[in-house]
């Protein structure tokens, strides 16, 4: 009985030193895994091209800003691909501002003169132009200098002038006249201050009103002088 016992306390002592040192093992082989764990990089993404999960630090860490050379290389604008904007410059009248009128009747001077420019006319039309009263036959004189490029008897108008700029970017239009001037005819070069014409109430002007219309058109081709843009007048020859 008392060698049976010993047995098996001897056994029972032998497994608990083998299961001692197989969890001693055991321990010092994970403590070094997690060690090795600890000093290795944690990488971004998996060799087969899966995502890791990133720690709380690195997903609150604020991204790296592109270099100037990459933010220039992913404009748009710089992109070869692309053709430049053209942009098409507005037609210059900047000339206007620097235009030096005369009141185009004999003894009216620039204060008594009335903006009708945007006043309404017959047919649903505007004026376009202003009126500028005068006794019947009053000088109408050469606004600026120029050429006289078109004498004509107009229904509406009456006895008509038209006067070409020096530049060739206006064109001066004088209407409801009495009559020409002695020696005007198309072509001549006339110099501002020449008397063209005289002042009378022919055309829709009605009998008995006597008045100049004169306007300005700013033209683009002058052989199309009839199809310029008008301006107003007024401020040109009031100031």
């Amino acid at each position: 009985m008392g060698t049976a016992r010993t047995r098996v306390v001897i056994l029972a002592l032998t497994a608990v030193m083998f299961g001692s040192i197989l969890w001693i093992l055991r321990y010092r082989s994970n403590t070094r895994a997690i060690a090795t764990f600890r000093r290795s990089p944690v990488p971004t993404s998996s060799p087969s091209g899966g995502t890791i999960a990133r720690s709380p630090a690195e997903e609150t860490s604020p991204p790296t800003p592109p270099s100037p050379e990459s933010a220039v290389a992913a404009s748009p604008l710089e992109s070869p691909k692309q053709a430049p904007e053209t942009t098409i410059p507005p037609q210059d009248s900047s000339f206007v501002g620097r235009l030096n009128l005369i009141v185009p009747v004999a003894g009216v001077r620039p204060e008594q003169l009335v903006d009708t420019f945007n006043d309404a006319r017959s047919e649903g039309r505007v004026h376009d132009a202003i009126d500028i009263p005068a006794p019947d036959g009053t000088p109408v004189l050469a606004a600026a200098d120029g050429e006289i490029i078109k004498l004509f008897p107009s229904e509406k108008g009456g006895t008509t002038i038209y006067q070409l700029s020096m530049d060739k970017k206006l064109v001066f239009y004088y209407a409801h006249l009495q009559g020409y001037a002695d020696g005007v005819a198309v072509g001549n070069k006339v110099h501002q201050g020449d008397v063209i014409a005289y002042v009378g109430d022919t055309g829709n002007a009605g009998a008995g009103n006597y008045h100049l219309h004169f306007s300005i058109s700013i033209v683009a081709d002058p052989k199309r002088y009839w199809e310029g843009t008008n301006i107003n007048p007024y401020p040109l020859l009031h100031r």
